[in-house]
């Protein structure tokens, strides 16, 4: 025969307690311990201790006041077909996550017609424990309401404080870039060039960074952050400039330079090397595979969620964590052309 479940109320008569009592120790309530002399909290315990007592999850959770929703929240649109490749492995990784840790997910899509606000009138932020928050812009006034507030949320890429560190998981940019760049000198390159612009938003600053604490020299150095120039300026502005190898920071300006360099039959990598910093987006091109590194979107969405979850649950704090980007070796990157 299956033994009954042992209640709150037979604790509390063990104890010589109030069920009242019983109920804030459970659930760990802090304003309501504050109020219970610490013997009469540690008899309880010890009563519960013995007894083997485990409370009802569910009851727990409505005294806690949680959902079991983690919010999802988007300043650009997740589905159109030109973001699809960007969002996908974030929301795979996420999706993972919350599911083995028992939460369900709420996308936060704002009001139709209207910029997309965290804060916004429509928004049905307070429906979810916390919230997962990822995009390539985030607005600097909204984070900082969050940092300020109590409203658990992990941004998912760096971000630069926000009148107090903004939890985040991101992706170790600067790390990858001067790795890539380190390899470059190895193979006898010299003179480097960078092209797409050397600030913006957080993860374009962070690949500048590892790539100027890498080449250290200005001399080594070529700069073309006009990448809005037709591919024929770029090819010519790179081979003027005497690099030997091109860092690219947007995939597709790498793959319409590639593609003019072998319409004016130059080899890629024996007269040309090119490097992209990090693949945004799949576009299509020839077989040919990019000297990289792989971004871990996936890894980021699910390491986000279980920080989130750690936040919810007061396992943990606000961290900050960056993950490492792992190269892709690709067929574009030899040593130096010699003549």
């Amino acid at each position: 025969m299956r033994k009954a479940r042992l209640t709150q109320k037979e604790i509390a008569r063990l104890a010589g307690v109030s069920q009242a009592t019983v109920s804030l120790v459970v659930n760990r309530i802090p304003e309501g311990l504050g109020r219970i002399p610490q013997a009469t909290r540690e008899r309880v315990e010890k009563i519960i201790r013995e007894t083997g007592y485990v409370a009802d999850p569910i009851a727990r959770k409505m005294v806690k006041g949680q959902n079991r929703i983690l919010g999802v929240f988007t300043y650009e649109p997740v589905f159109p077909s030109a973001q699809t490749d960007f969002f996908a492995p974030f929301l795979l990784g996420i999706e993972e996550a919350a599911q083995e840790l028992g939460y369900d997910l709420l996308l936060l899509t704002g009001a139709a017609g209207q910029s997309k606000k965290i804060f916004g009138g429509n928004v049905r932020l307070r429906l979810a424990d916390g919230c997962l928050i990822l995009g390539r812009q985030f607005d600097r006034a909204e984070l900082g309401q969050l940092v300020a507030g109590d409203y658990p949320f992990v941004a998912i890429g760096r971000r630069d404080d926000a009148g107090g560190p903004v939890p985040y998981v991101g992706a170790d940019y600067v790390g990858a870039v001067r790795s890539l760049v380190e390899q470059a000198f190895a193979l006898g390159h010299e003179r480097l060039a960078y092209v797409g612009p050397s600030d913006g938003v957080e993860s374009s600053d962070d690949r500048w960074a590892g790539f100027i604490s890498a080449v250290g020299d200005d001399n080594r150095l070529v700069h073309l952050p006009e990448v809005t120039q037709p591919a024929e300026i770029l090819l010519k502005s790179i081979l003027d400039s005497g690099a030997t190898v091109a860092f690219f920071l947007e995939l597709a300006d790498a793959v319409r330079v590639e593609a003019l360099a072998r319409a004016w039959d130059l080899r890629v990598p024996d007269d040309l090397s090119i490097v992209v910093l990090g693949n945004h987006l799949r576009v299509e091109t020839s077989a040919r595979q990019f000297t990289s590194f792989s971004i871990p979107r996936e890894e980021m969405g699910r390491v986000a969620t279980r920080m989130l979850v750690q936040q919810i649950e007061q396992l943990a704090g606000r961290e900050q964590l960056l993950l490492p980007c792992p190269p892709i070796s690709g067929t574009t990157l030899s040593g130096v052309p010699h003549d």
